[in-house]
């Protein structure tokens, strides 16, 4: 079910060292068509010399759930980083969500082998540390399913857990094709084991498909009104809300 004709993309931020611009502009543009066709850089957005806001943009946004995800040698790659480089994946359906997804891992783990020093998915506000994105680039190149890839690629592109006060939820999950995951903050006080029900329903959607967990669970599906439509972290396919 969709709640939307939108067709999310990808939005990658790579943080590089003063001075290699130009130089990364062309290694990730070989990196594009060596692994991720229909991918391009922003032309616009991207800029020669550092941001001021990435700092703080990329503490906001770093992984706090998988363990060392995120180090000090991250930290100061980030303050003191030199240019800017903004690339945009093409717009994608449920069906082609996953393989686009993996596309986009594959091209990450390239512009850091490239150069790049820092990391992160705009379209769903998350930053992983340089070696945890390299890390999950080699479990996906080690996976030939496409759950598992499914699930490598939302890791990899997904941030939970957010709260709006009686939920804790995730976003990001359009990014794989499926709807996001609300979880009643009622069923634990624990946020490590109410982000574990997300990822748990997250799987479940991807091996059964959605009518069968909103049965099982006795889950509803809604849609997101927490982004507007033009909005890159907008879900399309709605939100599933787990109450018990």
């Amino acid at each position: 079910m969709r709640f939307s004709d939108i067709q999310p993309r990808h939005v990658l931020c790579f943080l590089g060292p003063p001075g290699r611009f130009a130089e990364l502009c062309r290694l990730i543009r070989s990196a594009i068509d060596a692994a991720a066709p229909g991918f391009e850089i922003d032309e616009t957005f991207s800029q020669s010399s550092p941001d001021d806001r990435m700092p703080m943009s990329f503490d906001v946004c770093r992984d706090r759930v998988h363990a060392n995800a995120w180090t000090e040698a991250d930290e100061d790659a980030v303050r003191e980083h030199g240019c800017v480089i903004y690339v945009l994946g093409p717009p994608m359906t449920a069906e082609d969500a996953v393989e686009i997804s993996s596309r986009a891992l594959r091209l990450v783990v390239q512009a850091l082998d490239s150069g790049v020093i820092a990391a992160k998915g705009e379209s769903a506000g998350v930053a992983h540390g340089t070696d945890r994105w390299r890390e999950l680039g080699r479990q996906a190149e080690e996976q030939r399913g496409a759950a598992e890839i499914a699930r490598i690629s939302r890791l990899a592109f997904s941030k939970r857990p957010l709260t709006d006060g009686d939920f804790l939820f995730s976003v990001g999950f359009h990014l794989i094709g499926i709807p996001e995951v609300f979880v009643s903050k009622r069923l634990s006080g624990d946020e490590r084991a109410l982000s574990a029900i997300i990822d748990a329903v997250a799987e479940e959607v991807i091996a059964e498909g959605v009518d069968a967990v909103l049965a099982r669970r006795g889950a509803t599906l809604q849609p997101v009104d927490s982004y507007e439509e033009d909005d890159f972290k907008y879900n399309p396919y709605g939100a599933i809300r787990v109450s018990r």
